[in-house]
């Protein structure tokens, strides 16, 4: 029965994760697009899935996460953590195929990352880290000029400074400390989307 049990057991995959980082307006959610068109991948996104959490009606975090969000300030690692494993979960029980994620901006800080180690550990494998370098002048123009379409309350030049600090103090050193495990890909983010998209491909044909 044991032996039954573990032979069931390894034929359910691990989700495999890729995080997405960069500032923002690097263009992360642009190229995840472009990646699930491409390949097996699933796209999920921290920050729609607490924008989205944060407009159901009746959400308890809503609230929270709407007072965090229009601040610029990140939100607590608890919320946004069982957001993304609640995706990961119900994406592989619809298509056990579908193990392979791509998690754009998260994880933004040093707590993100201590969350997700200490949540998810044993429960999914981080391949590699996609960092999207962009100069803070490029991000800021491309989200002004997203933000006369886009809707979002953030995208305005007031939380965008406090974004791109926010970026730099918090987000960068974790990229930093994937660098030295060796499981950063950087790209430069500052040329067209065709341009960029190029060097991603070139890498997931590598790493798979």
């Amino acid at each position: 029965v044991i032996v039954a049990l573990l032979h069931r057991l390894k034929k359910i995959p691990r989700p495999q994760v890729v995080f997405v980082l960069g500032g923002p307006g690097a263009g992360k959610g642009t190229q995840c697009a472009r990646i699930v068109a491409n390949y097996s991948y699933t796209h999920l996104s921290a920050g729609d899935l607490l924008r989205e959490e944060r407009s159901r009606k009746g959400s308890e975090s809503g609230q929270l996460i709407d007072t965090y969000i229009k601040e610029g300030k990140i939100v607590p690692v608890e919320i946004t953590i069982n957001l993304l494993k609640k995706a990961m979960e119900e994406t592989m029980k619809a298509d056990e195929k579908k193990f392979r994620f791509l998690i754009d901006g998260f994880p933004r800080n040093q707590d993100n990352l201590q969350g997700w180690n200490t949540v998810m550990d044993g429960k999914a494998d981080v391949k590699f880290v996609l960092f999207f370098d962009c100069s803070n002048e490029v991000c800021i123009d491309r989200c002004l000029e997203r933000g006369k379409s886009s809707g979002r309350t953030d995208d305005n030049r007031e939380s965008l400074e406090k974004r791109i600090q926010t970026y730099l103090q918090s987000t960068r050193p974790i990229i930093e400390q994937y660098e030295k495990q060796g499981k950063v890909c950087t790209i430069d983010a500052s040329r067209s989307v065709d341009e960029v998209f190029a060097d991603v491909k070139n890498i997931l044909d590598k790493e798979g």
